[in-house]
């Protein structure tokens, strides 16, 4: 599997975003093209299971709007704007058809409340179907990234990953006691085998990560020390705030 394209250039978190660009806009991604970066960002399902470029599945933060991107219908999501801009919530095959292979992508597959799982990765895996740019798929959750090396053996895939969790992202005390270690040394590695590891850089060095041979990425650097700090150890950064040289080799 070729990963060769996820070290070569810095990766924008969310697009360039900043200096009243909105995260995961379309002008934070026009932003980072012409500026050489590769991209990452996230999708997840609007009610209808519809794909929308969004971090949170809270409306409030970026819209201003009550609600969940998860409970609403795609109607109501495009007529939001984003951080009180004319920016409106981007959907995923609208991304696509922005970045047209011209920089790689990085796409973090967001967790969702979907009654059926694969239903939702393989919609994401059907977007794909036409495009021909470089692009690999991450996502905190190995059930999802072992799905989709199934549904797109031909993608690269990743687990992300950090060293500490908190009990609010785990649904009960034993989930959070069990799983959050579990996550935190990649064990699920030997089940998911996946093609990089992508883990945040205050995190690293650890057991687990230098344990790992394959291709690491770190998640998300926002000064010039944190990147040589990332740089340390890992292939490449995820980045925000700050304008690191194109080339992360």
């Amino acid at each position: 599997m070729k990963t060769d394209f996820l070290k070569t250039i810095p990766i924008a978190h969310r697009g360039l975003h900043g200096d009243g660009i909105p995260e995961n806009s379309l002008s934070a991604f026009r932003a980072a093209i012409d500026a050489g970066y590769a991209i990452e960002t996230d999708v997840r399902p609007a009610r209808d299971g519809t794909l929308f470029l969004m971090h949170d599945d809270e409306l409030p933060r970026m819209t201003g709007a009550e609600g969940l991107v998860s409970d609403s219908d795609p109607e109501r999501l495009r007529g939001l704007r984003l951080s009180d801009t004319e920016e409106p919530v981007p959907l995923f095959p609208e991304f696509l058809e922005l970045i047209g292979g011209r920089v790689p992508v990085l796409l973090e597959i967001k967790r969702a409340p979907v009654s059926d799982s694969e239903a939702y990765l393989r919609a994401i895996a059907d977007a794909l179907s036409d495009y021909s740019g470089a692009i690999a798929i991450q996502s905190f959750d190995p059930r999802y990234v072992k799905t989709f090396k199934r549904l797109r053996p031909d993608l690269p895939c990743g687990i992300l990953a950090k060293g500490r969790y908190g009990k609010a992202e785990f649904p009960s005390p034993f989930l959070y006691r069990t799983k959050s270690a579990l996550l935190a040394r990649l064990a699920f590695n030997r089940f998911v085998k996946p093609d990089f590891i992508s883990y945040c850089f205050s995190d690293c060095p650890n057991r687990a990560t230098e344990k790992f041979r394959k291709l690491r990425l770190a998640w998300t650097v926002r000064t010039e020390e944190e990147a040589a700090y990332a740089l340390r150890y890992c292939d490449n950064i995820i980045f925000e705030r700050i304008r690191p040289p194109l080339s992360a080799e």
